[in-house]
């Protein structure tokens, strides 16, 4: 088949799709090919599955890629500072497959890694969006005669023999001698970690992660949802979402393979503001899609050549056509886990990194009708993408917000264009923690305050801010919540507190610092008595309890897949488990975190790693569960690697800022109206 360079340029007309043509070498973008960490794999793997074929050709790519063009739709998928990262080889497999090769291979072909420096955490401070525009060598990549034009010309500047990596001046190189030795690309990662043996489902678990790899021109770009062998009506599960991937992300930062993340952040970045519309309804600039499909498609005016093209969904074919909110705060948040746990800041520095975050935090703080710093979003916007109740302000949307502000916060550089946004920022988390922390947290004081509770009150002294009345407190709250816990409910709006403990949202809350010490404690305290209740034979329950009879037809539409005690209606999710992991580690609690893993490792691979289990207690396999999801068997692999390895956990997490608390943006004090609350609300944090 006869083949073009991967550049994204074609006869085709103009189109703001990322194009890329089938081809063999696709080294111009600066990503390398997906390097297989063995290590994982079971030992009875035949070295023939890594072997080079006849055939294939070779390929020896050293130093990096620098863009003469600055613009983020061009070819911004480069990056200066990623550069001499690694000099590898690859084998290239008819029309741009790929055969990662062992040293052990018949033809004793060498995989080497050269060990890139880790910036410091004074990049933090930085306030220049490329520091390294003095390099003395790099490519310029220009396009001769516009886009009518397919050839590329590639310009190598050098300007001293040092600049160039030399195989043989490397030092800490390692070399894959054996399937059952880990090799990873960062060295840091493991230096201190002691190897141990591999379990058989840690290896099953690697080995059906990595097939579930998408490659777009040869190279990886995330994991589709689900890998089902045999599946003849995939629907949707078949692409890669944003939040699908991130226990993906993790699985493969925490295992020292950062180069598919590094990819699939650049190509979501390309796929941002898309032109799609729901019945000619364009969505706001700076919107992420729920996914992307890889699609191969002939080339306009040529006989026989292919392209493929990155095709992304922003709710226009999902069920409800609901765009994705949470999209862009998951990207964000997986932006700084790669740069934290790589030490590659200079991906977040590029031009084109620090616009598409702006895009994002600029739909999320726009102004609108909202009197409330929480987000407005519809129902099924976010993991629970059906009708479920969850519209207005619901948990997992604000904690979610809150955590992608906070990382918005340390990798936005300052400058004269950007200070407003950071003055935005700063504000908006003040105003969210304080939101959050004083009027969604329950426990049993709260709830009595709540049944005490006086309505119609229109004053600005009112105690019922919010107008609740006290019969909405459900019966069962009554008997459920211990005396020593609570937890942050699942919405607030106007006469309506929505009382369901929704996971997600209270992990994250954690996570993240949204909730005081003395919340984050209360959290685990519940989720530890309830036990049986929320983690069952399967952790953990994405909400407690089940929507039922009457309320469940009002509230689902009757809803024939969210029936009580399935699915996002108390359906129990093993994905969970890295997050439950993370707030563990953080809160000094890893036994938690670990009879939860212990609970779940006993069923995931015999059940086939369902997404998700049915009834009260998850004793069943969803029925209509996917086997082989791929976010059940990434957070597995997650949650395990979290917890041989808790000070990389503690680069995921925040702790309490207390500038925040500093910082009220009701200005109620510099009005005749009473002082802001907030000072209440600081006496509930326990240093």
């Amino acid at each position: 088949m006869n083949t073009s360079s991967c550049i994204g340029i074609s006869t085709m007309k103009p189109s703001r799709r990322i194009l890329v043509v089938g081809c063999e070498s696709c080294s111009l973008f600066r990503f390398s090919p997906l390097k297989l960490n063995i290590r994982n794999l079971p030992k009875s793997q035949p070295e023939s599955a890594f072997d080079g074929r006849s055939g294939g050709s070779d390929s020896q790519i050293v130093g990096y890629i620098r863009l003469s063009d600055r613009n983020r739709k061009g070819f911004r998928v480069s990056d200066s500072n990623w550069v001499k990262s690694k000099i590898f080889k690859r084998n290239c497999i008819g029309d741009g497959g790929y055969n990662w090769v062992s040293s052990r291979s018949s033809r004793s072909r060498r995989s080497h890694l050269i060990v890139r420096n880790v910036a410091s955490d004074f990049r933090n401070h930085s306030t220049s969006v490329d520091a390294h525009v003095n390099e003395k060598s790099f490519e310029r990549i220009y396009v001769q005669g516009g886009l009518n034009v397919k050839p590329l010309v590639i310009e190598r500047i050098e300007t001293g023999p040092s600049d160039v990596v030399k195989e043989e001046e490397a030092s800490g190189l390692e070399e894959v001698l054996d399937p059952s030795v880990n090799v990873d690309s960062s060295k840091s990662l493991n230096e201190t970690k002691v190897e141990r043996e591999v379990p058989e489902i840690e290896k099953e678990a690697w080995k059906l992660l990595w097939d579930s790899v998408v490659m777009y021109c040869g190279h990886p770009v995330g994991t589709v949802a689900a890998n089902v062998p045999v599946d003849k009506q995939p629907v949707n599960y078949d692409q890669v979402f944003i939040r699908d991937f991130v226990p993906s992300a993790l699985a493969f930062l925490l295992n020292g393979e950062p180069e598919i993340v590094k990819n699939f952040l650049l190509h979501t970045l390309q796929l941002q503001s898309w032109e799609k519309t729901v019945d000619c309804h364009s969505p706001g600039q700076g919107l992420m899609p729920a996914s992307f499909k890889v699609r191969t498609v002939p080339l306009d005016g040529s006989d026989g050549a292919f392209e493929e093209i990155l095709d992304p969904d922003f709710g226009e074919s999902a069920i409800g056509r609901v765009a994705p909110v949470d999209s862009g705060l998951w990207w964000i948040i997986l932006l700084r886990a790669y740069g934290k746990i790589t030490g590659d800041y200079a991906l977040q520095e590029r031009v084109d990194v620090q616009t598409g975050i702006r895009l994002i935090l600029n739909l999320c703080l726009s102004d609108g009708f909202d009197m409330f710093p929480t987000l407005l979003v519809t129902d099924g916007s976010c993991m629970i993408d059906r009708r479920m109740g969850i519209h207005g302000h619901p948990l997992e949307i604000q904690a979610l917000f809150y955590a992608a502000l906070r990382c918005s916060r340390e990798m936005v550089i300052v400058n004269d264009s950007t200070k407003n946004l950071v003055a935005a920022i700063n504000n908006r988390l003040s105003a969210l923690s304080f939101h959050i922390r004083e009027y969604y947290w329950v426990d049993m004081k709260k709830i009595n305050e709540i049944y005490r509770y006086k309505t119609e009150e229109y004053s600005t002294d009112a105690i019922n801010k919010f107008n609740i009345y006290p019969d909405q407190i459900p019966s069962w709250l009554v008997d459920w919540i211990p005396e020593e816990g609570g937890y942050l409910i699942g919405n607030l709006q106007p006469a309506h507190m929505d009382f369901r403990f929704f996971t997600l949202g209270n992990l994250w809350a954690i996570v993240s610092s949204l909730g005081t010490q003395k919340q984050n404690e209360g959290i685990l305290n519940l989720i530890e008595a309830k036990w049986d209740d929320l983690m069952g034979q399967m952790p953990l329950k994405i909400c407690y309890p089940a929507l039922e009879y009457e309320e469940w037809r009002i509230t689902t539409g009757g809803d024939p897949k969210n029936t009580p005690w399935s699915y996002h209606n108390g359906g129990s999710w093993p994905t969970l488990l890295w997050q439950f992991t993370l707030a563990c580690i953080k809160m000094g609690r890893p036994e938690l975190a670990r009879k939860a893993v212990d609970l779940a490792e006993k069923r995931l691979a015999v059940d086939q790693w369902p997404e998700y289990y049915d009834t009260k207690s998850g004793r069943f396999i969803g029925k209509q569960s996917r086997l082989y999801q791929t976010w059940t068997i990434a957070g597995f692999l997650a949650s395990k690697m979290l917890l041989e390895n808790p000070e990389k956990a503690s680069l995921l997490l925040w702790e309490e800022d207390y500038e925040l608390l500093e910082t009220c943006v009701c200005v109620l004090n510099k009005t005749s109206r009473r002082k802001c609350s907030r000072f209440a609300s600081r006496s509930q944090i326990q240093v």
